[in-house]
């Protein structure tokens, strides 16, 4: 018996590296990211205040974080689901983040994992550019919570990035996409 608790233990200790591993390397929004692919790349903050915003477009701080947590639930929903397509449908073309997302639900779905529940907690969130169709903030989260199966991580630490989220600007009801991530210290 002591054998075959030891094995378990074993495989639950295997399998937290592998969901802390895909955690760590597969969150966009918990600093998943080095640079990105979007050619005109992060830009300054024209200014210390963001202007109002444009017809159909988020306003500042208050909708971001709406942008963002209606994002996130689709994020943890195609996790949730195994769904690459679905996950892939959250980026632009081409989105560097979303190829490593991407990449890392496939390898869990590949060895048999899912994650049955992941929460994200927004910290602050700043707009740094804001025009039709595209949207750039300063964002601090963590992931609050990931569970994969009977295996809950523990939360990880605060992290602040700049992503850019673009849509198409004649479409109001087009969703979000992230189209890079940078991570940033502090």
């Amino acid at each position: 018996m002591g054998r075959a608790v030891r094995r378990s233990d074993a495989g639950r200790g295997r399998l937290l590296a592998v969901v802390a591993a895909g955690v760590v390397c597969g969150l966009v929004l918990a600093g998943l990211l080095r640079w990105s692919d979007d050619a005109s790349g992060p830009a300054a903050p024209a200014s210390s205040r963001p202007a109002p915003a444009p017809p159909g477009e988020p306003a500042p701080a208050g909708q971001a974080r709406e942008v963002l947590r209606t994002w996130d639930a689709a994020r943890a929903a195609a996790w949730r689901r195994g769904d690459t397509g679905a996950l892939a449908a959250l980026y632009t073309p081409g989105s560097v983040a979303g190829e490593h997302d991407v990449a890392m639900l496939h390898a869990w779905n590949q060895r048999g994992r899912r994650v049955t529940a992941m929460t994200t907690q927004v910290l602050d969130v700043r707009v740094l550019e804001r025009e039709p169709g595209r949207l750039v903030l300063r964002v601090t989260d963590r992931l609050a919570r990931v569970e994969a199966g009977d295996v809950v991580l523990p939360s990880d630490r605060p992290s602040t990035h700049h992503l850019a989220l673009r849509r198409d600007p004649r479409d109001p009801d087009a969703e979000w996409q992230v189209a890079w991530v940078l991570s940033r210290a502090g």
